[in-house]
Formats: structure tokens, C-alpha cells, sequence
């Protein structure tokens, strides 16, 4: 019975902090962008969709490329619903014997779902792709790839 209660005391509280709740507005979003797999929404430009997810949900943003508070994936945790403005960023990567380099000029990404939280694995959302053309399409996005550019990444605030 001591031995069950002194580990309830000392790793409960470790695996409450390694999850971290999801807010109502990030799961929301990525709701709405379920709900848009496979179709083109708005123009089918790439923000069009963080506009359309972000206002949908009554979502603080200065209507530009700032969707909410900044937060730094090195240091936080990021969750399905945040969004990820890419400013020249490039990836680099192998696969075998063959090496790929992908490039984001502007662009803008919803995070789906968390593959890997401790190496920056996500499944992304985006639209105005090569692999998706102007729907919504999935696609992964591991942060160790990035080789050059500049990623700000941002959880989405309610209004009130």
C-alpha cells in the first residue's frame, strides 16, 4: 500500500505534465479543417485557410500573419491546432540513397495532428501545395529538416 501511494506521489504528476491539455479553440480548428480535407476552401491559397479556421472559431489574430500568441516549439509544446507562418524555409532530407530539398517561400500551415512531440514530427494542413494543389491536403512536417528560412509558430486565443 506505501509503495502504490509513493509512486501515485512522485510519477503521476510527471505524465500530467508531459500531456498538455488541448484548448477548446485549437481542437476546433483542426475540426473545421478535418472537415475540409480534399476541397479547396476560400480562394484556395494557402492562408486562406488559417482565415477561414481562425475566424469560424471567433479567434484573436491581427488578420495579417500573427494568429494568436507566439510560441516557441523548441521550449513548448506544440499542439494540433496551432498554425506555423514559413518565411524562405527550406528541408532537407534522406531517404535511402536519395536526398530531397523542399522550399516555402510564404506560406502558411495548420498543425493536424503530433506524429513525434519530442523530434518535431507533425502532420501539417495546408493548401496552394504541389502534392494537394488548391485543397486541403495532409502532409508531414519534421521540424530537424529545416535548413534555412524562419518558422514562427503560433497557438490560436478565443476572442474573449
Amino acid at each position: 500500500m506505501k509503495n502504490s501511494i509513493l509512486f501515485t506521489l512522485l510519477f503521476i504528476p510527471l505524465l500530467i505534465n508531459a500531456q498538455q491539455e488541448i484548448p477548446a479553440i485549437n481542437t476546433a480548428i483542426v475540426e473545421y479543417v478535418s472537415a475540409t480535407i480534399g476541397t479547396q476552401v476560400n480562394r484556395g491559397e494557402c492562408w486562406d485557410l488559417a482565415y477561414e479556421a481562425l475566424d469560424r472559431n471567433n479567434a484573436k489574430w491581427d488578420g495579417k500573419f500573427k494568429f494568436g500568441r507566439q510560441i516557441n516549439p523548441k521550449t513548448e509544446m506544440v499542439l494540433p491546432g496551432d498554425l506555423i507562418q514559413f518565411s524562405n524555409v527550406e528541408l532537407k532530407y534522406s531517404e535511402g540513397n536519395l536526398h530531397y530539398t523542399e522550399t516555402m517561400g510564404q506560406h502558411t500551415a495548420i498543425v493536424y495532428r503530433i506524429i513525434d512531440q519530442e523530434k518535431k514530427i507533425f502532420e501539417i494542413a495546408h493548401q496552394n501545395t504541389d502534392f494537394s494543389g488548391r485543397k486541403v491536403g495532409l502532409s508531414e512536417f519534421n521540424f530537424g529538416y529545416v535548413s534555412k528560412g524562419k518558422l514562427w509558430f503560433y497557438r490560436p486565443e478565443p476572442l474573449n
